[in-house]
């Protein structure tokens, strides 16, 4: 696929279905996530891949958890109980944060973990693959950020879903957009 392509015309795709990347195909994913920016080589990110009903359903559990401790609306708790049939895969990115790091910022830490989930997208789709990233209120849940091996300044910046779309219609790009000079300023 064109890179330039896939840059203007990716979207997520929120309806997944089997198949999702295998573990030779997760590698080639992973390698493309280790490329990104990233000031003084510190790899800030940790990436957990969860597939099958058993570790789907724990990742709806915690999510179900994190709804009761934060006092969450019930319609995070009716997602929170559908999340586990979304898609057949789930990759968790995790930004290890050093808050004392006298060259990176905290800051920089987390936008090089945003970057990494990004690459995964690009890679899972060059590869034929769809994706959606979810964040939301979950991903500060006590249990769910003890799962995930979450240190006190450590983030989780994605539960990225991933797997084939269900089914492809052609559908009117909304996020095109239709005049850059409203996002972009040149300077003379």
């Amino acid at each position: 696929m064109d890179v330039l392509n896939l840059l203007q015309n990716r979207f997520s795709e929120k309806k997944l279905v089997a198949p999702a990347p295998n573990k030779e195909q997760l590698q080639e994913i992973f390698r493309a996530a280790l490329r990104v920016p990233d000031h003084a080589s510190l790899k800030p990110y940790q990436f957990y891949v969860l597939e099958g009903q058993e570790q789907m359903q724990k990742l709806s559990d915690l999510m179900l958890d994190c709804c009761r401790e934060l006092d969450l609306p019930e319609k995070f708790e009716e997602k929170a109980k559908k999340f586990a049939t979304r898609a057949p895969q789930v990759i968790v990115v995790v930004a290890k944060v050093d808050p004392n790091h006298k060259k990176v910022p905290a800051w920089e830490q987390v936008v090089t973990a945003g970057c990494a989930t990004y690459a995964i997208q690009l890679a899972a789709n060059s590869l034929g693959f769809d994706n959606f990233w979810v964040t939301a209120k979950w991903v500060q849940g006590t249990a769910m950020r003890e799962y995930f091996n979450c240190q006190k300044d450590d983030q989780i910046v994605a539960l990225l879903l991933s797997g084939t779309a269900k089914e492809r219609k052609d559908k009117e790009d909304k996020k095109a957009v239709k005049h850059l000079d409203d996002y972009v300023t040149y300077i003379d």
